[in-house]
């Protein structure tokens, strides 16, 4: 009956239409354990096939456990459990899920401006790098010292931070070097202070390490550390330059205080630089790290101001915790490519980075200006933006009553991609929604229509195109 109802194909070899066929039985419990199957002579004239592709079928199926040989008894099924394929196929058929709207405007943050980059230097540079013999090897467990040598001297340039090329380690990402980060401190810390509301990822790096959190509540005006002295936890996680999601910079004098803090507490702050270089009303504020080294690790990324896709981050460690890094993770292999950080290294080198963010500057400012113009042209008193002076998105308070999923919804109605805020939040939410607004890859005629549309989906306006 096995050999009567099969019939070959031209889709892939025959030995291999004779193994799906018997593995495909075996699995849907057609073939019962210990039942013998055809010989390899009987099978081969059944079929009209060559002995060697039934046995080739055969030795395929005894490579992988679904039967075995018994010397001159033949071959025999073994006990498998079968698995529920039937009832899978048969649910997904008949699944029924609502028609999505195709996506016309995407306002999505976590992208670049494909129209302005560098595509030409990049080029050039990682073609260079490819014929060069260091590029043919593994690379070094805590980033390349040519790299790290351009990050100590952009970070003194443009954030004032002086460091070693030492105490940079370069990553794939922040999550992933915090994640690495949070391993090494858990054994001198077990509680840390976070932003609420504050970067969702961060959090999951620390939980992951099984981290106690306590909160600072942040709002539009900033953070309130009023009850910093009374915490436990002598470890704080901030984004000083440009909070995420408010966009809210830290004054100096909460700067100095939090350093104080730390110096008092013996403890350390995690400064998130993850997007400073994007500020439009003034020069971007210098870093905590510029204040006190000692007491602050400094997390920086090439993701948010060249290309997400590169995977590459580095963080810059106190003096002592440097020893403790590399002793934990020295026989770790790099997480981030040797090529692309050759190619960054050397196009740091020939100034094409300082070229490239202030040409982006300039166009991001552009994009800014234009999307809070569109947005208060068409909304008025229905909303208010937030965090407009720096970084590739705003956020923007809905005045209608309605709740975040509905206004995603309706949105999304209209085939535009919008973004929930409430990720970032644990307790100290707000009373109204607000939504992310992302621009960076929109050109200034997607940016109106996008809003247009919002405008038609919130507001329920008819609007001209």
């Amino acid at each position: 009956m096995i050999t009567t109802i099969f019939a070959f194909t031209n889709s892939s070899p025959k030995y291999k239409q004779i193994y799906e066929h018997f593995k495909s039985f075996i699995e849907h419990g057609d073939i019962k354990a210990d039942e013998p199957l055809p010989s390899i002579r009987h099978l081969a004239q059944s079929l009209q096939v060559s002995r060697n592709t039934t046995l080739m079928a055969y030795e395929q199926l005894v490579a992988e456990g679904y039967i075995r040989g018994e010397g001159r008894k033949g071959y025999f099924v073994n006990e498998i459990e079968p698995l529920s394929f039937q009832e899978a196929r048969g649910s997904s058929h008949h699944k029924q899920t609502e028609p999505v709207p195709p996506v016309r405007i995407d306002f999505r943050a976590d992208v670049v401006d494909q129209a302005h980059f560098p595509l030409k230097a990049w080029r050039r540079i990682s073609n260079q790098v490819l014929t060069e013999k260091d590029s043919f090897r593994y690379g070094e467990p805590f980033g390349e010292w040519c790299l790290r040598e351009q990050i100590a001297a952009y970070l003194l340039q443009s954030r004032g931070v002086r460091t070693d090329p030492h105490a940079i380690f370069i990553g794939s990402s922040t999550q992933q070097m915090l994640v690495y980060l949070g391993h090494v401190l858990k054994h001198d810390f077990s509680s840390l202070i976070v932003e609420d509301p504050g970067y969702d990822g961060a959090r999951e790096a620390f939980q992951l390490n099984r981290f106690t959190l306590e909160t600072v509540p942040v709002y539009e005006t900033g953070a309130d550390f009023s009850h910093l002295e009374q915490m436990k936890s002598r470890l704080i996680y901030v984004a000083p330059s440009h909070h995420s999601p408010y966009g809210v910079s830290m004054p100096i004098q909460q700067r100095h205080a939090l350093i104080h803090w730390a110096n008092k507490m013996k403890g350390y702050i995690i400064e998130d630089d993850y997007d400073s270089e994007f500020r439009y009303t003034q020069q971007p504020f210098p870093a905590l790290a510029s204040i006190d080294s000692s007491r602050v690790i400094y997390l920086g990324n090439f993701s948010k101001c060249f290309l997400p896709g590169i995977r590459l981050s580095y963080m810059v460690l106190p003096q002592p915790l440097i020893n403790a890094y590399r002793n934990q993770f020295t026989h770790f292999e790099s997480t981030t490519s040797l090529l692309s950080q050759f190619a960054m290294s050397k196009f740091m080198e020939e100034g094409e980075w300082n070229r490239h963010i202030k040409r982006m500057r300039l166009v991001y400012k552009r994009k800014m200006q234009h999307l809070v113009f569109e947005l208060r042209n068409h909304f008025n008193q229905h909303l208010s933006i937030i965090g407009e002076q720096s970084g590739l998105y705003v956020l923007v308070k809905v005045h209608l009553e309605r709740s975040e999923e509905w206004l995603i919804q309706q949105a999304s109605i209209q085939g535009v991609k919008v973004y929930p805020t409430s990720p970032f939040f644990l307790h100290n939410k707000t009373e109204e929604p607000m939504i992310k607004l992302g621009f960076s890859n929109l050109s200034l005629d997607d940016i109106q229509l996008g809003v247009k549309l919002l405008k038609k989906a919130w507001l329920n306006e008819s609007v001209v195109f």
